[in-house]
């Protein structure tokens, strides 16, 4: 006669099962809210009380953006070394003490104390929101390329465009420019498989940023993502924004993307450079010391410009606290574009308060979203921005990938993030913040192109929404602190 029967055996493992959950649901309860806002915690807590196992799978893979402590250091080391090649740039004054917009300087001084990078002027800033032109540019540039060419991606595809532009980079390898190119592992997978072995038999340096592991000893959590665009060619010529290596219809053909991207001439591609070198390490442990990444370079127009690198390397959610005080510091108008809108209770406030001191906040979005739970939890807040007096315009030829912001006729961002809580504290991104009249009215007078091709967005349509749509957006709002 057995000892354990059979109904014995399977009420064992049941009531093992049922212990270890609420073990799971106790030790979860003390360490989840740990350096996390109470909306995440909640998010996951109630993840983890009605599916344990599931719930601590999913919180050991992706459950925390915090970096080995190795990591965070060395990247201060960079910056460190970045700023002692700054010294160069003491013998132009505009350049490293620029004149700004009064109601830009708190900006200013926030941006230099959350991203740690100063603000540099005599610039000269190109703003470019075709696709077309803007490869042609950049491939007009590679050929003229004569010492080095860094590119970071998140999207490296291997399409028309990025065959054009990876044989670009070829022909420059062969003719001796050093070559750099860095792409986020998933957004540029198809990259790898096929594209990449020939860049690199032709002298072309591919290296994955973030790879995919449950093993990876660089990063804490598999779907941390570096988002950033980065361009730099022999330390003169950069490029940031949200303008990826790929076709314009990003491989869904009759939904085209509108972005855009900045060509910057001047002092700031320097900051641009310290940006993708401390990439470059994180992914190579290599340390590039050549002098000639960073030149002497010249004022050559007079833009001042800020670069602000976010991210998990960061103690704060820097990017995240930037576009809260600039709101903060608007006194007529605040216009914003972005494909993903997903904010917190802090970015629901500042609105708030800015409407109610007389700032007209408009907001663009695309009316189509490639990303349906993103897109759900978005409309899921158009209410609250509806009754808070926030003006939501819907884009319609396409997907509106341009990720902007301009605050009166003081200053602008543009760059990779969007304005949602995977860009404000997962992914690595990096924006430009643009200084002073011209710039701002540049930049706004492309926002208005885009609000041309809008149309409002009424409290009466999105109350009029389906049943159905409004459950869906709903419970997307629940995970929105995980998306």
């Amino acid at each position: 006669m057995p000892f354990w029967t059979e109904s014995q055996t399977r009420e064992a493992v049941y009531l093992v099962f049922y212990v270890t959950e609420w073990i799971i649901r106790l030790v979860m309860l003390v360490v989840v809210p740990r350096r996390r806002s109470p909306n995440t915690a909640l998010a996951w807590l109630t993840v983890i009380f009605f599916l344990p196992w599931v719930g601590l799978v999913l919180f050991l893979l992706v459950g925390t953006n915090r970096l080995p402590r190795r990591r965070v250091e060395r990247y201060r080391q960079l910056l460190a070394n970045f700023h002692r090649h700054l010294g160069q740039l003491s013998q132009h004054v505009p350049a490293i003490n620029p004149a700004v917009p009064a109601e830009a300087s708190s900006a200013v001084r926030l941006a230099e104390r959350l991203g740690q990078m100063p603000i540099l002027g005599g610039n000269r800033v190109e703003l470019l929101t075709e696709t077309e032109e803007v490869i042609d540019q950049l491939v007009d540039d590679i050929n003229r390329a004569s010492d080095h060419i860094h590119m970071l991606f998140y999207i490296f595809h291997d399409d028309e465009t990025s065959v054009r532009v990876a044989e670009a980079l070829a022909a420059a390898a062969r003719r001796g420019v050093s070559c750099r190119l860095l792409a986020d592992a998933v957004g540029s997978r198809a990259m790898f498989r096929r594209l990449a072995p020939r860049m690199t038999r032709q002298g072309v340096r591919v290296q994955a940023a973030l790879p995919v592991g449950l093993f990876r000893r660089t990063v804490a959590r598999i779907d941390l993502r570096n988002h950033r665009k980065i361009v730099v060619i022999d330390g003169r010529i950069g490029y940031t924004g949200s303008q990826n290596i790929i076709n314009p219809d990003y491989g869904r053909r009759g939904l085209a993307w509108h972005d855009m991207t900045a060509r910057v001439e001047g002092p700031a591609v320097l900051a641009l450079q310290a940006v993708f070198l401390g990439d470059w390490y994180f992914e190579t442990e290599e340390i590039v010391e050549s002098p000639a990444c960073f030149p002497a370079v010249e004022p050559c127009g007079d833009v001042p410009i800020q670069v602000l690198p976010s991210g998990p390397t960061y103690p704060v959610e820097n990017y995240h606290r930037m576009v809260i005080g600039a709101l903060h510091t608007a006194r007529q108008q605040v216009i914003v574009t972005t494909p993903y809108f997903v904010p917190d209770q802090s970015f629901l406030q500042a609105v708030q308060i800015a409407v109610l001191r007389g700032v007209e906040v408009i907001l663009i979005v695309p009316e189509k979203c490639d990303k349906t739970l993103v897109g759900a939890a978005a409309w899921s807040y158009f209410g609250d921005l509806l009754d808070l007096g926030c003006k939501i315009y819907l884009y319609r030829p396409g997907l509106l990938h341009a990720k902007t912001m301009t605050i009166d006729n003081s200053f602008a961002f543009l760059g990779t993030g969007n304005f949602d809580i995977r860009s404000f504290s997962l992914n690595f991104e990096v924006n430009l913040l643009l200084y002073g009249e011209r710039v701002t009215a540049e930049l706004r007078r492309r926002q208005f192109d885009y609000l041309n091709r809008s149309r409002m967005l009424t409290a009466e349509e999105w109350e009029a929404r389906p049943e159905w749509i409004k459950t869906f957006a709903g419970i997307a709002r629940l995970m929105s602190p995980l998306l």
